[in-house]
Protein backbone atom coordinates (compact mmCIF):
# COMPACT_ATOMS: atom_id res chain seq x y z
CA UNK A 1 0.00 0.00 0.00
CA UNK A 2 1.25 3.60 -0.96
CA UNK A 3 1.75 6.17 1.47
CA UNK A 4 -0.99 8.49 -0.45
CA UNK A 5 -4.55 8.22 -1.84
CA UNK A 6 -7.05 9.59 -4.72
CA UNK A 7 -10.62 11.14 -4.43
CA UNK A 8 -12.82 11.12 -7.44
CA UNK A 9 -16.16 12.73 -7.25
CA UNK A 10 -18.62 13.25 -9.48
CA UNK A 11 -18.87 17.11 -10.92
CA UNK A 12 -22.37 17.59 -9.71
CA UNK A 13 -21.13 16.51 -6.03
CA UNK A 14 -18.76 18.80 -6.09
CA UNK A 15 -19.94 22.14 -6.80
CA UNK A 16 -22.67 21.03 -4.05
CA UNK A 17 -19.53 20.76 -2.16
CA UNK A 18 -17.85 23.83 -2.93
CA UNK A 19 -20.67 26.21 -2.81
CA UNK A 20 -21.12 25.06 0.95
CA UNK A 21 -17.80 25.25 1.83
CA UNK A 22 -17.57 28.53 0.25
CA UNK A 23 -20.49 30.98 -0.05
CA UNK A 24 -18.64 34.05 -0.10
CA UNK A 25 -18.51 34.94 3.53
CA UNK A 26 -15.06 34.20 4.25
CA UNK A 27 -15.45 31.43 7.25
CA UNK A 28 -15.53 27.51 7.67
CA UNK A 29 -18.01 24.99 6.88
CA UNK A 30 -18.29 21.66 7.01
CA UNK A 31 -19.44 18.02 6.06
CA UNK A 32 -19.29 14.89 5.73
CA UNK A 33 -18.55 12.69 2.41
CA UNK A 34 -19.21 9.08 2.49
CA UNK A 35 -17.41 7.06 -0.23
CA UNK A 36 -17.15 3.88 -1.97
CA UNK A 37 -12.83 2.39 -1.66
CA UNK A 38 -11.01 0.80 -4.11
CA UNK A 39 -7.63 -0.43 -4.56
CA UNK A 40 -5.26 -0.59 -7.75
CA UNK A 41 -1.78 -1.26 -8.06
CA UNK A 42 -1.68 -0.68 -4.03
CA UNK A 43 -2.96 3.05 -4.11
CA UNK A 44 -6.51 3.31 -2.58
CA UNK A 45 -8.84 5.59 -4.14
CA UNK A 46 -11.97 7.00 -2.24
CA UNK A 47 -15.10 7.13 -4.75
CA UNK A 48 -17.67 9.88 -3.10
CA UNK A 49 -20.93 8.33 -3.07
CA UNK A 50 -22.85 10.70 -0.77
CA UNK A 51 -22.65 14.03 -0.01
CA UNK A 52 -23.87 15.46 3.47
CA UNK A 53 -23.83 19.24 4.18
CA UNK A 54 -23.56 20.15 7.68
CA UNK A 55 -26.20 23.07 9.12
CA UNK A 56 -24.58 26.12 10.60
CA UNK A 57 -25.31 26.06 14.20
CA UNK A 58 -26.95 22.52 14.42
CA UNK A 59 -24.76 20.63 12.58
CA UNK A 60 -21.23 22.57 12.61
CA UNK A 61 -20.80 24.65 15.81
CA UNK A 62 -18.06 26.49 17.74
CA UNK A 63 -15.33 24.42 18.55
CA UNK A 64 -13.93 22.99 22.26
CA UNK A 65 -10.47 22.96 20.48
CA UNK A 66 -10.35 24.67 17.44
CA UNK A 67 -12.65 27.55 15.36
CA UNK A 68 -15.73 24.86 14.30
CA UNK A 69 -16.66 21.08 14.60
CA UNK A 70 -19.48 18.70 13.47
CA UNK A 71 -21.56 17.93 16.28
CA UNK A 72 -21.47 14.36 17.83
CA UNK A 73 -25.06 13.53 16.89
CA UNK A 74 -24.00 14.51 13.16
CA UNK A 75 -20.83 12.27 13.36
CA UNK A 76 -22.66 9.46 14.90
CA UNK A 77 -25.29 9.51 12.22
CA UNK A 78 -22.75 9.29 9.46
CA UNK A 79 -20.49 7.09 10.57
CA UNK A 80 -22.78 4.21 11.78
CA UNK A 81 -23.88 5.25 8.20
CA UNK A 82 -20.88 4.41 6.60
CA UNK A 83 -19.87 0.79 8.47
CA UNK A 84 -24.00 -0.24 7.53
CA UNK A 85 -22.87 0.82 3.92
CA UNK A 86 -19.35 -0.57 4.13
CA UNK A 87 -18.31 3.52 2.90
CA UNK A 88 -15.41 5.25 3.94
CA UNK A 89 -16.25 8.11 6.48
CA UNK A 90 -14.13 11.59 5.70
CA UNK A 91 -14.80 14.81 7.25
CA UNK A 92 -14.56 17.87 5.42
CA UNK A 93 -13.65 21.53 6.14
CA UNK A 94 -12.72 24.67 4.43
CA UNK A 95 -9.98 26.95 4.89
CA UNK A 96 -9.40 30.31 2.86
CA UNK A 97 -6.44 28.96 0.50
CA UNK A 98 -6.60 29.00 -2.82
CA UNK A 99 -4.13 26.04 -4.96
CA UNK A 100 -2.83 25.12 -1.60
CA UNK A 101 -3.94 23.99 1.46
CA UNK A 102 -2.97 21.79 4.47
CA UNK A 103 -4.38 20.69 8.30
CA UNK A 104 -3.42 22.98 10.90
CA UNK A 105 -1.67 21.59 13.82
CA UNK A 106 -5.21 22.06 15.55
CA UNK A 107 -6.56 19.87 12.69
CA UNK A 108 -4.03 16.99 13.31
CA UNK A 109 -4.77 17.03 16.93
CA UNK A 110 -8.60 16.83 16.62
CA UNK A 111 -7.79 13.40 14.58
CA UNK A 112 -5.84 11.90 16.98
CA UNK A 113 -8.31 12.44 20.06
CA UNK A 114 -11.46 11.34 17.53
CA UNK A 115 -10.07 9.01 14.89
CA UNK A 116 -9.26 5.86 16.69
CA UNK A 117 -12.81 5.56 18.48
CA UNK A 118 -14.05 6.47 14.53
CA UNK A 119 -12.26 3.21 12.96
CA UNK A 120 -13.70 0.60 15.71
CA UNK A 121 -17.13 2.18 15.23
CA UNK A 122 -16.25 1.70 10.93
CA UNK A 123 -15.61 -2.37 11.93
CA UNK A 124 -12.71 -2.03 9.33
CA UNK A 125 -13.91 0.70 6.80
CA UNK A 126 -11.17 3.93 6.49
CA UNK A 127 -11.80 7.14 8.18
CA UNK A 128 -10.36 10.57 7.37
CA UNK A 129 -10.94 14.03 6.93
CA UNK A 130 -10.52 16.33 3.77
CA UNK A 131 -9.45 19.96 3.95
CA UNK A 132 -10.24 22.34 0.71
CA UNK A 133 -9.10 25.58 -0.55
CA UNK A 134 -10.75 26.90 -3.20
CA UNK A 135 -8.73 24.54 -5.89
CA UNK A 136 -7.13 22.71 -3.69
CA UNK A 137 -7.58 19.41 -1.28
CA UNK A 138 -5.64 17.78 1.13
CA UNK A 139 -6.14 14.64 3.29
CA UNK A 140 -5.35 12.59 6.41
CA UNK A 141 -6.99 9.44 5.71
CA UNK A 142 -6.92 6.91 8.46
CA UNK A 143 -7.02 2.87 7.37
CA UNK A 144 -7.52 0.32 10.66
CA UNK A 145 -4.14 -1.03 10.39
CA UNK A 146 -2.71 2.21 11.93
CA UNK A 147 -1.76 3.56 8.21
CA UNK A 148 -2.22 7.37 7.46
CA UNK A 149 -2.63 8.45 3.55
CA UNK A 150 -2.19 11.86 2.43
CA UNK A 151 -3.48 12.61 -0.87
CA UNK A 152 -1.75 12.26 -4.35
CA UNK A 153 -4.43 14.20 -6.08
CA UNK A 154 -8.56 14.51 -5.76
CA UNK A 155 -10.27 14.07 -9.67
CA UNK A 156 -13.51 16.27 -10.28
CA UNK A 157 -15.22 13.71 -12.84
CA UNK A 158 -17.97 16.00 -15.13
CA UNK A 159 -17.82 16.72 -18.88
CA UNK A 160 -14.49 17.58 -18.22
CA UNK A 161 -11.89 16.52 -15.72
CA UNK A 162 -10.86 18.81 -12.71
CA UNK A 163 -7.53 17.86 -10.58
CA UNK A 164 -7.27 19.28 -7.07
CA UNK A 165 -4.10 18.63 -5.08
CA UNK A 166 -2.53 19.45 -1.91
CA UNK A 167 -0.15 22.32 -3.92
CA UNK A 168 0.95 22.96 -7.79
CA UNK A 169 2.96 21.33 -9.19
CA UNK A 170 5.68 22.06 -11.66
CA UNK A 171 6.75 21.00 -14.42
CA UNK A 172 10.08 21.53 -15.98
CA UNK A 173 10.38 22.01 -19.90
CA UNK A 174 13.89 19.62 -19.42
CA UNK A 175 13.27 15.87 -21.20
CA UNK A 176 10.26 16.88 -23.25
CA UNK A 177 10.24 14.63 -26.52
CA UNK A 178 11.30 16.99 -29.72
CA UNK A 179 8.19 15.11 -31.62
CA UNK A 180 5.72 16.66 -28.96
CA UNK A 181 6.58 20.17 -29.95
CA UNK A 182 3.95 21.34 -32.31
CA UNK A 183 1.11 20.01 -29.97
CA UNK A 184 2.75 21.07 -26.78
CA UNK A 185 2.57 24.50 -28.15
CA UNK A 186 -1.35 24.10 -28.00
CA UNK A 187 -1.72 22.86 -24.01
CA UNK A 188 1.78 23.43 -22.86
CA UNK A 189 4.00 21.32 -21.13
CA UNK A 190 2.12 20.41 -18.14
CA UNK A 191 -0.87 18.96 -20.54
CA UNK A 192 1.85 16.78 -22.21
CA UNK A 193 2.89 15.77 -18.50
CA UNK A 194 -0.59 15.07 -17.82
CA UNK A 195 -0.93 12.96 -21.03
CA UNK A 196 2.40 11.07 -19.97
CA UNK A 197 0.99 10.21 -16.75
CA UNK A 198 -2.73 9.12 -18.05
CA UNK A 199 -3.70 5.50 -17.64
CA UNK A 200 -6.20 4.62 -20.50
CA UNK A 201 -8.45 1.75 -21.10
CA UNK A 202 -9.37 0.39 -24.90
CA UNK A 203 -11.84 -2.44 -24.80
CA UNK A 204 -11.94 -3.80 -28.15
CA UNK A 205 -8.87 -3.77 -30.43
CA UNK A 206 -10.47 -4.01 -33.90
CA UNK A 207 -11.49 -1.14 -36.97
CA UNK A 208 -12.20 1.43 -34.60
CA UNK A 209 -10.14 0.41 -31.36
CA UNK A 210 -6.82 -0.53 -33.09
CA UNK A 211 -7.54 3.49 -34.71
CA UNK A 212 -7.81 4.52 -31.01
CA UNK A 213 -4.86 3.29 -29.94
CA UNK A 214 -2.52 4.60 -32.57
CA UNK A 215 -3.74 8.65 -31.91
CA UNK A 216 -3.37 8.31 -27.73
CA UNK A 217 0.12 7.04 -28.88
CA UNK A 218 1.34 9.68 -31.16
CA UNK A 219 -0.51 12.13 -28.69
CA UNK A 220 1.62 10.70 -25.87
CA UNK A 221 -0.23 9.14 -23.56
CA UNK A 222 2.03 6.97 -21.08
CA UNK A 223 0.06 3.90 -19.89
CA UNK A 224 -2.44 1.59 -21.92
CA UNK A 225 -4.41 -1.34 -20.79
CA UNK A 226 -5.60 -3.66 -23.53
CA UNK A 227 -8.77 -5.62 -23.46
CA UNK A 228 -9.62 -7.86 -26.55
CA UNK A 229 -9.75 -12.26 -26.65
CA UNK A 230 -9.81 -12.14 -30.65
CA UNK A 231 -6.83 -12.97 -33.18
CA UNK A 232 -6.38 -11.26 -36.46
CA UNK A 233 -8.43 -12.37 -39.60
CA UNK A 234 -8.06 -11.70 -43.15
CA UNK A 235 -11.04 -10.37 -43.33
CA UNK A 236 -9.45 -7.81 -40.51
CA UNK A 237 -6.84 -6.61 -42.83
CA UNK A 238 -8.80 -3.58 -44.24
CA UNK A 239 -9.90 -2.20 -40.72
CA UNK A 240 -7.31 -2.92 -38.43
CA UNK A 241 -4.51 -0.21 -38.09
CA UNK A 242 -1.07 -1.96 -37.98
CA UNK A 243 -2.12 -5.54 -38.90
CA UNK A 244 -0.29 -7.43 -41.74
CA UNK A 245 -1.28 -10.36 -44.15
CA UNK A 246 1.21 -12.19 -41.93
CA UNK A 247 -0.85 -11.07 -38.70
CA UNK A 248 -4.10 -13.24 -40.54
CA UNK A 249 -1.72 -16.04 -41.21
CA UNK A 250 -0.94 -16.39 -38.10
CA UNK A 251 -3.81 -15.75 -36.09
CA UNK A 252 -1.84 -12.80 -34.06
CA UNK A 253 -3.86 -11.65 -31.14
CA UNK A 254 -4.91 -8.02 -31.83
CA UNK A 255 -4.11 -6.69 -28.68
CA UNK A 256 -0.40 -7.88 -29.98
CA UNK A 257 -0.49 -5.94 -32.89
CA UNK A 258 -1.74 -2.59 -31.35
CA UNK A 259 0.80 -2.81 -28.75
CA UNK A 260 2.67 -2.83 -31.56
CA UNK A 261 1.01 0.22 -33.23
CA UNK A 262 1.85 2.49 -30.06
CA UNK A 263 5.40 1.44 -29.66
CA UNK A 264 5.87 2.85 -33.15
CA UNK A 265 4.12 5.81 -32.08
CA UNK A 266 5.37 6.34 -28.33
CA UNK A 267 8.18 3.94 -27.58
CA UNK A 268 8.22 4.33 -23.90
CA UNK A 269 4.48 3.81 -23.50
CA UNK A 270 3.51 0.91 -20.66
CA UNK A 271 1.27 -1.84 -22.16
CA UNK A 272 -0.80 -4.38 -20.37
CA UNK A 273 -2.51 -7.06 -22.60
CA UNK A 274 -5.99 -8.54 -21.36
CA UNK A 275 -6.46 -11.50 -23.78
CA UNK A 276 -9.67 -11.93 -22.42
CA UNK A 277 -13.08 -10.89 -22.53
CA UNK A 278 -13.80 -7.66 -20.80
CA UNK A 279 -16.91 -9.56 -19.23
CA UNK A 280 -14.49 -11.89 -17.42
CA UNK A 281 -14.14 -10.63 -14.14
CA UNK A 282 -9.94 -10.48 -14.11
CA UNK A 283 -10.37 -8.69 -16.93
CA UNK A 284 -12.62 -6.13 -16.26
CA UNK A 285 -10.71 -5.54 -12.31
CA UNK A 286 -7.14 -4.23 -13.86
CA UNK A 287 -9.44 -1.30 -15.66
CA UNK A 288 -10.52 -0.06 -12.48
CA UNK A 289 -7.26 2.39 -12.19
CA UNK A 290 -7.87 3.65 -15.37
CA UNK A 291 -7.85 7.18 -15.40
CA UNK A 292 -10.11 6.96 -18.49
CA UNK A 293 -11.96 3.67 -20.43
CA UNK A 294 -12.90 3.74 -24.26
CA UNK A 295 -15.60 1.29 -25.29
CA UNK A 296 -14.46 0.17 -29.14
CA UNK A 297 -16.40 -3.59 -28.81
CA UNK A 298 -20.02 -4.10 -29.90
CA UNK A 299 -20.93 -6.39 -27.82
CA UNK A 300 -24.20 -6.11 -25.19
CA UNK A 301 -21.62 -7.54 -22.28
CA UNK A 302 -18.89 -5.24 -22.95
CA UNK A 303 -21.41 -2.15 -22.77
CA UNK A 304 -23.13 -3.88 -19.50
CA UNK A 305 -19.34 -4.26 -18.13
CA UNK A 306 -17.98 -0.63 -19.46
CA UNK A 307 -21.29 0.68 -18.05
CA UNK A 308 -20.52 -0.73 -14.55
CA UNK A 309 -16.97 0.85 -14.38
CA UNK A 310 -18.10 4.23 -14.83
CA UNK A 311 -20.54 4.32 -12.48
CA UNK A 312 -19.44 2.42 -9.78
CA UNK A 313 -15.65 3.88 -9.70
CA UNK A 314 -16.40 7.08 -11.19
CA UNK A 315 -14.05 6.59 -14.25
CA UNK A 316 -14.81 8.78 -17.08
CA UNK A 317 -15.27 6.77 -20.90
CA UNK A 318 -16.92 7.11 -24.29
CA UNK A 319 -18.66 4.82 -26.05
CA UNK A 320 -17.68 4.42 -30.02
CA UNK A 321 -18.57 2.99 -32.69
CA UNK A 322 -20.35 2.83 -36.39
CA UNK A 323 -23.73 1.23 -38.03
CA UNK A 324 -24.31 0.46 -41.77
CA UNK A 325 -27.89 -0.79 -42.06
CA UNK A 326 -29.43 -2.31 -45.48
CA UNK A 327 -33.32 -3.20 -46.00
CA UNK A 328 -34.13 -5.96 -47.56
CA UNK A 329 -33.94 -5.46 -51.09
CA UNK A 330 -29.45 -4.55 -50.18
CA UNK A 331 -30.29 -0.50 -50.00
CA UNK A 332 -28.63 1.31 -47.50
CA UNK A 333 -30.90 3.01 -45.34
CA UNK A 334 -28.66 3.89 -42.44
CA UNK A 335 -24.40 5.12 -42.20
CA UNK A 336 -23.47 6.68 -39.27
CA UNK A 337 -20.88 6.90 -36.89
CA UNK A 338 -21.70 7.57 -32.78
CA UNK A 339 -19.68 8.91 -29.53
CA UNK A 340 -21.62 8.74 -26.49
CA UNK A 341 -19.97 9.96 -23.59
CA UNK A 342 -20.67 8.50 -20.59
CA UNK A 343 -20.07 10.08 -17.13
CA UNK A 344 -20.91 9.28 -13.39
CA UNK A 345 -24.65 9.56 -13.22
CA UNK A 346 -24.83 10.89 -17.21
CA UNK A 347 -25.53 9.35 -20.23
CA UNK A 348 -25.83 5.45 -18.55
CA UNK A 349 -25.63 2.79 -21.35
CA UNK A 350 -29.14 1.34 -19.54
CA UNK A 351 -30.78 4.84 -19.34
CA UNK A 352 -30.91 4.69 -23.27
CA UNK A 353 -31.40 1.71 -23.75
CA UNK A 354 -28.17 0.69 -25.77
CA UNK A 355 -27.64 -2.39 -23.27
CA UNK A 356 -30.79 -4.64 -25.11
CA UNK A 357 -31.12 -7.60 -22.48
CA UNK A 358 -32.39 -10.33 -25.01
CA UNK A 359 -28.74 -10.15 -26.66
CA UNK A 360 -26.93 -10.31 -23.16
CA UNK A 361 -29.13 -13.60 -22.75
CA UNK A 362 -28.25 -14.90 -26.44
CA UNK A 363 -24.46 -13.57 -25.29
CA UNK A 364 -24.19 -15.29 -22.74
CA UNK A 365 -24.80 -19.09 -24.06
CA UNK A 366 -22.06 -20.66 -26.22
CA UNK A 367 -22.42 -20.95 -30.29
CA UNK A 368 -23.33 -24.70 -29.58
CA UNK A 369 -26.53 -23.39 -27.11
CA UNK A 370 -27.16 -20.79 -29.97
CA UNK A 371 -27.65 -23.04 -32.54
CA UNK A 372 -29.67 -25.62 -30.54
CA UNK A 373 -31.82 -23.00 -29.79
CA UNK A 374 -32.56 -21.74 -32.96
CA UNK A 375 -30.96 -18.23 -32.24
CA UNK A 376 -28.37 -19.29 -35.04
CA UNK A 377 -24.71 -17.41 -35.31
CA UNK A 378 -24.85 -13.70 -36.04
CA UNK A 379 -23.39 -12.70 -38.90
CA UNK A 380 -20.16 -9.98 -38.57
CA UNK A 381 -21.67 -6.20 -38.63
CA UNK A 382 -20.54 -4.30 -41.82
CA UNK A 383 -17.51 -2.52 -40.64
CA UNK A 384 -15.84 0.50 -43.27
CA UNK A 385 -12.32 2.21 -41.91
CA UNK A 386 -13.05 5.59 -43.14
CA UNK A 387 -16.47 5.33 -40.67
CA UNK A 388 -14.62 4.16 -37.78
CA UNK A 389 -12.24 6.90 -38.15
CA UNK A 390 -14.55 9.33 -37.83
CA UNK A 391 -15.61 7.77 -34.53
CA UNK A 392 -12.53 7.18 -33.16
CA UNK A 393 -11.09 10.80 -34.51
CA UNK A 394 -13.81 12.84 -32.52
CA UNK A 395 -13.77 10.56 -29.62
CA UNK A 396 -10.03 10.91 -29.40
CA UNK A 397 -10.08 14.91 -29.49
CA UNK A 398 -13.28 14.49 -26.93
CA UNK A 399 -10.85 12.55 -24.46
CA UNK A 400 -8.21 15.60 -25.06
CA UNK A 401 -9.88 18.40 -24.80
CA UNK A 402 -11.45 17.28 -21.55
CA UNK A 403 -8.93 15.52 -20.07
CA UNK A 404 -6.69 18.51 -20.11
CA UNK A 405 -9.83 21.22 -19.03
CA UNK A 406 -9.20 23.16 -22.63
CA UNK A 407 -12.50 23.73 -23.02
CA UNK A 408 -15.10 25.08 -20.16
CA UNK A 409 -17.37 22.59 -18.19
CA UNK A 410 -20.78 22.41 -20.09
CA UNK A 411 -24.00 22.25 -18.25
CA UNK A 412 -25.28 18.93 -20.31
CA UNK A 413 -23.37 15.83 -21.73
CA UNK A 414 -24.47 15.05 -25.28
CA UNK A 415 -24.24 11.79 -27.27
CA UNK A 416 -22.83 13.20 -30.75
CA UNK A 417 -23.92 11.04 -34.06
CA UNK A 418 -22.85 11.37 -37.52
CA UNK A 419 -25.28 10.61 -40.27
CA UNK A 420 -23.48 10.52 -43.51
CA UNK A 421 -26.74 9.39 -45.47
CA UNK A 422 -28.50 12.45 -44.63
CA UNK A 423 -25.73 15.28 -44.37
CA UNK A 424 -26.68 15.73 -40.98
CA UNK A 425 -24.57 15.76 -37.71
CA UNK A 426 -26.74 15.70 -34.11
CA UNK A 427 -26.18 16.53 -30.60
CA UNK A 428 -28.25 14.11 -28.52
CA UNK A 429 -29.34 14.69 -25.15
CA UNK A 430 -29.48 11.46 -23.48
CA UNK A 431 -32.26 10.08 -21.28
CA UNK A 432 -31.54 9.85 -17.48
CA UNK A 433 -33.59 7.58 -15.04
CA UNK A 434 -33.37 8.96 -11.37
CA UNK A 435 -33.83 5.58 -10.03
CA UNK A 436 -31.56 3.61 -12.08
CA UNK A 437 -30.02 0.70 -10.14
CA UNK A 438 -26.73 1.35 -12.44
CA UNK A 439 -26.24 5.26 -12.44
CA UNK A 440 -28.84 6.34 -10.14
CA UNK A 441 -27.74 8.05 -6.31
CA UNK A 442 -29.77 5.21 -4.31
CA UNK A 443 -28.94 2.75 -7.14
CA UNK A 444 -26.92 -0.29 -5.76
CA UNK A 445 -24.05 0.61 -7.82
CA UNK A 446 -23.19 4.30 -7.64
CA UNK A 447 -19.73 5.42 -6.02
CA UNK A 448 -19.33 1.61 -4.55
CA UNK A 449 -15.80 0.60 -5.96
CA UNK A 450 -14.81 -2.39 -4.50
CA UNK A 451 -17.35 -3.11 -2.54
CA UNK A 452 -20.12 -4.34 -4.64
CA UNK A 453 -19.25 -7.12 -7.63
CA UNK A 454 -19.04 -6.11 -11.17
CA UNK A 455 -21.63 -7.58 -13.42
CA UNK A 456 -18.99 -10.12 -14.91
CA UNK A 457 -18.28 -13.66 -15.03
CA UNK A 458 -15.50 -15.43 -13.34
CA UNK A 459 -12.43 -15.98 -14.49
Amino acid sequence: MTTTCRLRMARQDFDILAKHLFPGDHDEHGAVLLAGTACADGQLTLCVREVHLAAEGTDYVQGTYGHRALTPKFIHRLITRARDERLAYLAVHNHGSDQEVGFSSIDYDSHERGYPALLQIAKGMPVGALVFGRRSVQADVWLPDGTRLSLDEGVVVGNTIERLRPSPRYFSADGMVENYDRQVRMFGKAGQALLGDCRVGIIGLGGVGSLVAEYLARLGVGEFYLVDDDRVEESNLSRIVGATASDARDATDKVEVAERLILQGHPTAQVTLIRKDVARESAARQLTGCDYLFLAADSMRARLVFNALVHQYLVPGVQLGSKIRSDKGGWLVEVMSANRPVRPGHGCLWCNQLIDPSQLAKEAKTDEERKAQAYGVEEPNPSVISLNAISASHAVNDFLLDYLGLRPECAQLYYEQFHFLKGRHDLVQPRRDENCPECGRAGLRYGRGDTVALPCIEG
